[in-house]
């Protein structure tokens, strides 16, 4: 009796995972047809430009002040050669804040790409729902994220529909050409 309960319950998950419709995005394709994405991965380089450029102005500081440093390390008293290699010292690991402060896990440009980019992967978030609800699927994957997608059938690839509902789709572009 025990075994014919388990054979039910097993045939009944069987039979409820089979009913279930899953589909699939590609966030990079859909991305890369949003002017705003577009918009937003510009001002994100052109921060960035200004950052590097910063730390490439500092990195020519501190190697200006070394030259300097040797160049007269022999004149220097040791009090004088001690206070400039301090000042070298403080500059480097300054440098090295900064680049912290720009580049680290929680630094500048993280936080700049999650402000520009929140808002454009919440309106793709809020169009595969939508698509979810209109093609009645249960699941809807990422194919760009890190889920490892070994195969995917074409036809479930929803991420068309995404931008249909975004303005995005090829009915507007066919649209725009006439």
């Amino acid at each position: 009796m025990r075994k014919i309960l388990i054979l039910l319950a097993i045939a009944g998950i069987c039979q409820t995972a089979a009913a279930q419709k899953f589909g699939f995005i590609d966030t990079d394709f859909i991305l890369g047809k949003m002017p705003e994405a577009k918009k937003a991965q510009s001002e994100l380089e052109s921060s960035s430009t200004k950052w590097e450029q910063e730390i490439q102005a500092r990195a020519i500081e501190i190697d200006k002040m070394e030259q300097d440093y040797r160049a007269e390390e022999v004149l220097l008293t040791d009090a004088m050669r001690q206070e400039r290699r301090t000042a070298i010292d403080t500059r480097k690991k300054e440098a090295m804040d900064y680049n912290k402060k720009v580049y680290g896990p929680e630094g500048l440009m993280y936080l700049k790409k999650k402000e520009l980019m929140s808002p454009i992967r919440d309106k793709i978030y809020e169009a595969s729902l939508k698509v979810a609800r209109e093609r009645k699927l249960d699941f809807i994957f990422d194919k760009a994220s890190d889920l490892i997608m070994i195969y995917a059938d074409p036809r479930h690839d929803y991420s068309d529909y995404v931008l249909d509902i975004l303005g995005l789709g090829e009915k507007e572009d066919a649209a725009k050409k006439k």
